[in-house]
């Protein structure tokens, strides 16, 4: 198949490229190299995407597809986006990067792929609002820019299926963690400290927060069973995550019991537009996917941890 994945020098969006590309696929990753993070980070994950064998090609989302990417692509997984909730992110760059980029590339598709089997829109459980504990059907409820333009995106892909441009499903993911997390991200910022010997800034009431820790080898399972099943899941939003839910606080625990040093937390005020709660309702997936996430939350950070020493240490 050929297969193109934006957001390819991110986090899981380098995980799907190379493994569709050691799958045999014909992949190719996109990525404009945005400087919301670390660019060297994303230099590596390209490094290590290269090397299994996916073409990558350095473009913007926003501009002239047609001059830089190839044509008839079977499958597009749209990983690309605007993350976080960071406060000085602006409102114009979620919506140039969730809303616009996610316009343009169906426009392209349409155009240079009517063979297209199926559109993957990559979703957030955050479109679900404070609390992300409901099945699909349930009415969303964002509370923060991520959040509201992300499932701006998500209507825009699924607008252009009712439409019958395109066939198109969105699964919406839910706290992933694992090798290759973004920096700023809960788990990376914590080992980074606790190896630095720095101190780690918790949000205040965040140690009880809890999460659908849902680690990336799964999500990529998950990726994996989309091939072929099209007429099953065209049209449909699917929930991509795990039933089993932890605090932060658990997950710090953790961490410093596999790297066997405490971490120096230091407390700062509330953040808002965090999620309170999180606990994915995978039926769906279990029944059109046949997904079946069975990485514990301790050999996931297990893992974690091994590729932070090796890259960094």
């Amino acid at each position: 198949m050929k297969i193109l994945v934006t957001g390819a020098a991110g986090f899981i969006g380098s995980h799907c490229a190379e493994y569709f590309a050691t799958q045999g696929h014909q992949v190719y990753g996109v990525d404009n190299f945005d400087p919301y993070y670390d660019l060297s980070l994303k230099k590596l994950n390209q490094h290590d995407i290269v090397k299994s064998g996916v073409v990558f090609i350095e473009a913007d989302l926003q501009g002239d597809l047609s001059v830089k990417l190839p044509n008839d692509f079977d499958y597009v997984f749209h990983f690309a986006a605007q993350p976080g909730i960071s406060t000085t992110t602006k409102f114009s760059q979620f919506v140039a990067n969730n809303i616009c980029a996610t316009q343009n590339l169906l426009d392209w598709v349409c155009d240079s792929s009517p063979k297209l089997k199926l559109f993957i829109n990559i979703a957030t459980s955050s479109i679900y609002g404070k609390r992300a504990t409901f099945p699909e059907t349930t009415a969303a409820k964002p509370v923060s820019f991520y959040g509201v333009t992300k499932l701006a995106a998500e209507q825009l892909v699924l607008g252009a299926h009712r439409s019958g441009k395109i066939s198109a499903c969105s699964l919406r993911l839910y706290s992933v963690y694992g090798p290759r997390e973004r920096p700023e991200k809960l788990y990376t910022k914590l080992i980074k400290s606790i190896f630095e010997q720095t101190s780690f800034p918790l949000f205040q009431g965040s140690e009880n927060h809890s999460r659908s820790f849902t680690y990336v080898g799964d999500v990529v399972q998950a990726m994996d069973a989309v091939i072929g099943k099209e007429d099953h899941i065209r049209g449909e939003i699917i929930n991509v995550g795990t039933e089993l839910s932890y605090t932060t606080g658990q997950g710090i625990t953790l961490i410093e019991e596999i790297i066997g040093i405490k971490a120096s937390i230091q407390m700062h005020p509330p953040r808002l537009g965090d999620q309170l709660q999180t606990t994915a309702i995978i039926d769906k997936a279990r029944k059109l996917l046949g997904y079946n996430p069975n990485t514990s939350l301790k050999d996931g950070l297990t893992a974690q941890v091994h590729w932070y020493e090796e890259k960094f240490l």
